[in-house]
């Protein structure tokens, strides 16, 4: 041992010259490796052996799943009919027994399946016949062509050959209506002669939009299925902005989302952001799109994001409705960001429409109105600002619609709620700045005002004066004017809701059978009136929604704030123009309720209170009667009638009169 050690002594002179010692020397190395691999081999080909069978096992357990996976994707394409065939066969039994319980209950769901039946089919039909069939019809389109120079004149003196042979007889038994026929032709030369570019206005987007404006109230206004429908839709929109108060009334409480404008109407910003960026995921949104460019552009030549703007601000506010849009704000022309705002200012938002009808407002006429501000904002928006740029959303297909970059619907959903935060801070810093302004410039003007025994001067009062012409060529008589002048002068400087809250009061008034005048003091107008007021403040045309179409707007697109502050002001007067030439419709199309037989209903009248109705026949009964060297006589319907004398002397407790 003592030799072996003497061998492999370690000295100073081997360190020296690089040795090392054995046991950590490469060598050594390998030789401790060969004993390990010698030791443990054995176990680490059992563990390979035990390894081997249990993936056996597996691959024999999973073999069953791994074939019916092979096979769906060999078979996918008949899997997915067989899946289709049976949820159409479960919804078409739901929709049968639906029906067969309470008719008028579906009918909604019928005309939803319609329509969804009629894209359908459409679809089917131009893949699989929609080549053949413009092949065939490739002659006709040819001919039609070559006669299209002098067709289009042919049909455009026939439509308006029609439209005033209709006017003539429409308002034989009332020529007044005439004066809005007037006014609404001057309110669209008066845009005219503040076009931006005059030679480049596509007058078939004006004249297709002003008569679709016009079928659209003949509809709305004339039939009562129009008035149903449109007043069930705009239902159906508020019970949905209705959900925000799930969410706002669990964050800040009932108390301040009942009583704080901020907390009412601000969270549904948040709400439609969230549900349109889960539209865009899911593909829906793009749908619309499309199809709207489709139904819209063959009309009026449109582009389909200007035009899915504007119809969305039927139901919708003027910072919603961009949101549909936001993905291509950036690269739209001037023309169709002026078109985008016009639109916003020409309507009102379903959230606040609730609150007019609460009001008293007629539901009927509110739907009315955004429905017809839409056509006509188009058109009027292009006379204004005409397009002189390409643009990029032109036809169906120079679209690429993506659906996002979301990973999965709730990422979706966290976006759009997240991108709403800036919207929503944009809106209250601007709608706090434009109030403050404009109630400093009226206090300024009530202290110039006092320097010289003026009371209550103002911005509002001031525009009562200079839009009483204006009131009276919407339809308006002469002593209602002044009335209607000062809601318009209310609406443009302030806003639409304080407007319609006197509004309602004239209403309200009217309804319960007050005097008309009361000393030098008119204290309701009459029932045109009324209509003509209610579409005339039927939009979001004033100076504080200035401050937050710019701040919503500018929040979604930074880079072209500049460009939105230049268009702001031409597309506020394009928008109030727009509500008044709704009111000119309105007032053209207004038909007078009838009062019907007053002497029946004075005859069975309970006068402990009085009404319209009990007013108006009292006005009646008063100009049938004659006094006549002290005898009271009574012509016309209330002649020979015995109730005549009782019923007068009732009227006169309420109401003045010289027969009294």
């Amino acid at each position: 041992a003592l030799v072996e050690m003497e061998e492999k002594d370690i000295t100073l002179d081997n360190f020296e010259k690089g040795a090392d010692n054995p046991a950590f020397s490469s060598v050594g190395e390998e030789r401790l490796y060969e004993e390990c691999d010698g030791e443990h081999g054995e176990t680490e080909e059992r563990r390979g052996e035990g390894k081997g069978r249990f993936s056996s096992y597996c691959r024999k357990a999973l073999r069953p799943a791994s074939k019916a996976k092979h096979f769906c994707k060999a078979h996918a394409k008949v899997l997915r009919r067989i899946a289709l065939g049976l949820l159409g066969v479960a919804y078409l039994c739901y929709f049968i027994a639906a029906c067969w319980l309470n008719f008028q209950r579906a009918l909604a769901l019928v005309v939803m399946t319609a329509v969804v039946v009629f894209f359908i089919c459409w679809s089917l039909f131009k893949k699989h016949c929609g080549a053949k069939v413009l092949l065939l019809l490739n002659p006709v389109w040819k001919c039609f062509q070559k006669s299209w120079p002098w067709l289009k004149w042919l049909l455009w003196v026939a439509l308006l050959g029609g439209l005033i042979a209709w006017l003539a007889l429409d308002t034989s038994r009332n020529p007044k209506q005439l004066v809005s026929l007037a006014g609404f032709c001057f309110l669209v030369l008066f845009l005219f002669a503040c076009s931006k570019h005059h030679g480049a206005v596509s007058w078939r987007a004006v004249f297709w939009g002003l008569g679709l404006q016009f079928l659209f109230g003949l509809f709305v206004i004339r039939t009562t299925p129009g008035v149903q429908a449109f007043q069930w839709l705009g239902d159906q929109i508020q019970f949905f902005l209705s959900y925000t108060t799930a969410g706002s009334s669990f964050v800040f409480g009932n108390t301040l989302i009942e009583e704080v404008f901020a907390f009412q109407t601000l969270p549904i910003v948040v709400f439609f952001s969230c549900v349109m960026s889960i539209l865009y995921y899911l593909g829906v949104m793009q749908w619309l799109i499309v199809k709207i460019s489709w139904l819209l552009q063959v009309s009026m030549g449109t582009t389909s994001t200007e035009t899915l703007s504007v119809v969305g601000n039927i139901f919708v506010g003027q910072t919603e409705a961009p949101l549909l849009i936001r993905p291509y704000l950036a690269d739209m022309t001037c023309s169709e960001m002026h078109a985008v705002m016009t639109g916003g200012f020409s309507t009102i938002a379903g959230s606040v429409m609730g609150a007019y009808i609460s009001f008293g407002i007629d539901a009927a006429s509110l739907a009315a109105a955004s429905v017809m501000a839409a056509p006509c904002a188009l058109a009027m928006s292009k006379l204004v600002y005409p397009e002189v740029e390409e643009s990029k959303f032109k036809g169906k297909g120079s679209i690429r619609l993506s659906s996002g970059e979301e990973q999965n619907i709730l990422e979706a959903a966290s976006n759009g709620a997240a991108a709403s935060v800036g919207l929503v801070a944009n809106i209250v810093a601007n709608l706090i700045a434009f109030l403050a302004v404009l109630e400093f410039i009226n206090a300024a003007l009530r202290w110039f005002g006092e320097m010289v025994d003026i009371e209550g001067l103002s911005f509002q009062v001031i525009c009562s004066y200079v839009l009483m012409p204006v009131a009276f060529l919407m339809g308006a008589d002469w002593a209602d004017s002044p009335l209607v002048a000062e809601l318009l002068g209310i609406k443009i400087f302030l806003n639409e809701f304080v407007a319609y809250q006197q509004l309602a009061v004239y209403k309200k008034n009217r309804l319960s059978g007050l005097e008309e005048w009361n000393g030098n003091q008119k204290q309701w107008i009459s029932e045109q009136a009324e209509s003509i007021a209610t579409f005339a403040l039927c939009g979001f045309a004033n100076l504080s929604s200035i401050g937050i179409v710019l701040g919503g707007l500018a929040s979604m697109v930074p880079q072209r704030k500049s460009d939105f502050a230049s268009m702001v002001l031409r597309a506020l007067l394009t928008g109030i123009c727009v509500s008044m030439l709704n009111a000119c419709l309105a007032g053209l199309l207004h038909v007078p309720t009838e009062v019907g037989d007053c002497v029946s209903f004075l005859s069975t009248a309970n006068f402990s209170s009085t009404s319209y109705t009990m007013y108006t026949c009292c006005k009646q009964l008063f100009s049938s009667s004659l006094l006549d060297n002290g005898t009271l006589s009574f012509e016309g319907e209330w002649a020979g009638v015995a109730e005549s004398v009782p019923c007068l002397m009732q009227c006169c407790g309420h109401y003045n009169h010289t027969s009294c």
